[in-house]
């Protein structure tokens, strides 16, 4: 991902997440191992961080984040007391905080004063047993007083644990985190965007569904203008319009013939593939769909569905996806439905897990969902996403994110 990528999400927009440790812990170390970059200067001599240092990155499958390096919280002299004062200030602005333990060092005073700090600011703190590489063996009993906060052993340098900690840190992250926007990012004031709306059996009568409006909601939010319509009335709306569009949003469903009715020349995309982006994390999504071009007849495929619902005739999870695969992939494909709250406790069997739009659940609980499928080395997509996929408008569908350009540039390879 470029830094032009990065920088569309306004950093106050993003998860703010401290690292504390005393000096030498291996805070930095940590963060390149988060990142999976080396963007932290790591050093064997105490103290090479001193002010917060701010690093607006993406954590995969978390998304965009602000990571700050604090100094060590065991500095020495008046001027180390001060670096400690800056960092213990950045927790008025802290979202969560990891707290890195160096196990030769052991908890102590320092370590007890920022999880008390951390209270009082209402952060939840995880602990980082860093550096298992050379501990193997450490006792949790040495760590008393960290009893009451969730603690993780990792190593930084090996990136043993690095997955467990991001589980971790989805699980602790605050109740209201949430995307800045549904797609406020990708238009401007005063812009239009036309919205496809069908109506079937599968719309609920005399209201539209959650996405619908929820897209009109922060269209106006942004200062632009919402134009609805059935994907049968969309050529005469969009003639009837005196400028292009700036965006097209359709149903998935209505992939194809909203695809050739909008001009080459304006960006579409479908409400799934918005709230991939909302709820969870469209490059990972997008990733998933690549597992489609793999899947052979025989494998094992898991649709997780985070409601359940009235099913019509041709259902969505039930019948059209399977079909689509099934002519896709050339013969039949084992296909196991799930819907609830959870998704079952082991999927290494399967070759894919395709989810819902994850309407009804939080983006805490859609990203904790694509860590499972992480962990479980099993590639995970939403509906919207592979119905442009296996429908051969997947490019274009996906076109008007920046976040995904990477994938798109590696496909015309």
């Amino acid at each position: 991902m470029t830094d032009t990528t990065l920088s569309q999400t306004p950093r106050g927009s993003r998860l703010h997440i401290a690292i504390f440790g005393r000096r030498n812990a291996g805070k930095s170390s940590l963060i390149n191992a988060l990142t999976n970059q080396n963007i932290a200067i790591v050093s064997d001599v105490p103290g090479t961080t001193t002010d917060p240092v701010y690093k607006s990155m993406e954590i995969l499958p978390i998304g965009p984040v602000v990571l700050i390096d604090t100094a060590g919280i065991d500095d020495i002299g008046e001027l180390g007391s001060l670096r400690i004062e800056k960092s213990f200030a950045v927790l008025a602005k802290t979202d969560l905080l990891l707290l890195v333990i160096d196990p030769a060092a052991g908890v102590d005073t320092y370590e007890e004063s920022v999880i008390e700090k951390a209270k009082e600011s209402n952060v939840q703190v995880i602990a980082v047993l860093n550096k298992i590489d050379l501990y193997p063996e450490t006792s949790m009993e040495r760590f008393a007083p960290l009893m009451n906060i969730p603690v993780v052993p990792v190593s930084a340098l090996t990136r043993q644990g690095i997955d467990d900690l991001k589980m971790a840190m989805i699980k602790s992250a605050p109740k209201d985190w949430v995307a800045p926007t549904i797609l406020g990012d990708l238009i401007s004031p005063g812009d239009t965007v036309v919205l496809v709306v069908p109506i079937d059996l599968a719309a609920p009568k005399g209201r539209l569904i959650l996405p619908q409006v929820q897209t009109i909601r922060d269209i106006l939010d942004n200062d632009a203008i919402a134009v609805v319509t059935k994907e049968r009335e969309l050529k005469a709306a969009l003639s009837n319009l005196k400028s292009k569009p700036r965006l097209v949003v359709t149903d998935s469903q209505a992939f194809l013939k909203v695809a050739a009715d909008t001009p080459k020349d304006v960006p579409m995309t479908s409400f799934s593939i918005l709230f991939a982006r909302y709820k969870g994390n469209l490059v990972t999504l997008a990733e998933g769909a690549k597992a489609v071009e793999n899947l052979v007849p025989g494998d094992k495929v898991l649709i997780a569905e985070a409601c359940t619902h009235h099913r019509v005739e041709d259902d969505i999870g039930t019948v059209k996806i399977p079909r689509w695969l099934r002519q896709t992939v050339g013969g039949a494909l084992d296909f196991k439905w799930v819907s609830g709250l959870e998704l079952p406790s082991d999927i290494k069997d399967y070759k894919l897990v395709i989810h819902c739009g994850a309407c009804m659940i939080n983006r805490k609980e859609m990203l904790h969902r694509l860590m499972v499928a992480r962990n479980a080395g099993v590639p995970i997509v939403n509906y919207g996403v592979l119905i442009a996929s296996v429908l051969g408008i997947f490019k274009r569908a996906l076109a008007p994110f920046p976040e995904i350009a990477g994938i798109l540039e590696d496909m015309d390879e």
